[in-house]
């Protein structure tokens, strides 16, 4: 099963603060609106994304549509594929996809 691009996505009080403190640390902005309250920042293999007020705690993220840079792949399996096959594995979710929507979910 190939899951897609990994982050870690981080649910922070202060993204300004927040973005300050990993560029410190290396990291780099690579994608995002911070305006909007989100960034993904990347230094080397490692991504990690910072989400003010969009979320309680923070969340494993899998990408099947994104490369490592954040672009576009084409051939992916849509992550609806993904949590059909996880179900019949018997996997409980806390929330599900919509079957019959298209685009971004999670």
């Amino acid at each position: 099963m190939e899951l897609g691009t990994f982050s870690v996505s981080l649910s922070v009080k202060d993204i300004k603060a927040s973005r300050a403190f990993y560029e410190k640390l290396g990291f780099k902005m690579v994608f995002g609106v911070q305006e909007q309250n989100w960034i993904i920042m990347q230094n080397g293999e490692a991504k990690i994304g910072l989400f003010q007020g969009m979320f309680e705690r923070n969340i494993l993220t899998f990408n099947p549509g994104w490369n490592e840079t954040c672009e576009p792949v084409a051939g992916f399996t849509d992550v609806r594929e993904h949590q059909r096959v996880l179900k019949a594995k018997g996997i409980e979710f806390q929330t599900v996809a919509d079957e019959s929507a298209k685009g971004p979910a999670n």
